[in-house]
């Protein structure tokens, strides 16, 4: 016979939220930081090209 599961607290919920909603916070601020030095130009790092990708198969 099916049992009813026990009800989890406000706060262990709210914490799970927070965790989740700070590390998405995170990496929103670390794509838009690499946004912005790629745009001005100080970035070294690129992602390649689908072009570049296609030729690096190839060879």
């Amino acid at each position: 016979m099916a049992v009813p599961k026990k009800k989890t607290s406000k706060s262990k919920r709210d914490k799970r939220r927070a965790t989740w909603r700070g590390k998405a916070a995170l990496e929103a601020q670390k794509a838009l930081s690499l946004g912005k030095s790629i745009l001005s130009g100080r970035s070294k790092f690129v992602y390649p090209s689908p072009e570049e990708e296609e030729e690096d198969t190839e060879s």
